[in-house]
């Protein structure tokens, strides 16, 4: 697409599909975080950038063969490396016998949080959350400055008016 606002625009719909298919998977958490972070804030972001420059893409004039062959590769290791993952809901699978045991019997005595998402989220991944909020409000922060320069440069007399 040369589109910039249709590539946005259908970025915050897959944010919010995404969100949508967190809900059905029960990590409500989730989609909350993907349908504020992902659909809102992101979406508004970009548009402000977008506010900034074109609203179409400038024919490239490179080759794609590259970039394709580049995503071709990228996917099929993926799509590699999924093929040995148990299915979803598996009792068996190792997150459910190790990992998900230890979170639920061990986080009411360690943290003292009778919610074992909530402690798993604001302690176990606390440094993982702060970075995503870290990220956010980089990001903020540059459209902002990007904002403020875009008023200054329409406030500037072109060099030829008195």
């Amino acid at each position: 697409m040369r589109s910039l606002f249709a590539v946005v625009m259908l970025s915050g719909v897959f944010s919010l599909l995404s969100a949508l298919l967190f809900v059905t998977l029960d990590a409500v958490d989730v989609a909350f975080t993907e349908a504020a972070v992902g659909a809102g804030i992101s979406t508004v972001l970009i548009l402000g950038t977008l506010a900034l420059t074109s609203r179409y893409e400038r024919p490239s004039k490179r080759s794609n063969t590259i970039p394709l062959l580049v995503t071709f590769v990228t996917g099929a290791a993926l799509f590699y490396g999924t093929l040995d993952m148990p299915n979803l809901g598996d009792p068996n699978a190792p997150a459910q016998t190790h990992v998900a045991p230890g979170y639920l019997l061990q986080s009411p005595h360690e943290i003292d949080v009778p919610n074992v998402v909530t402690a798993v989220l604001a302690s176990y991944r606390g440094y993982d959350t702060l970075g995503e909020t870290a990220v956010v409000f980089t990001a903020a922060v540059g459209v902002l400055l990007l904002l403020s320069g875009l008023s200054r440069r329409r406030r500037r007399k072109p060099k030829g008016d008195t």
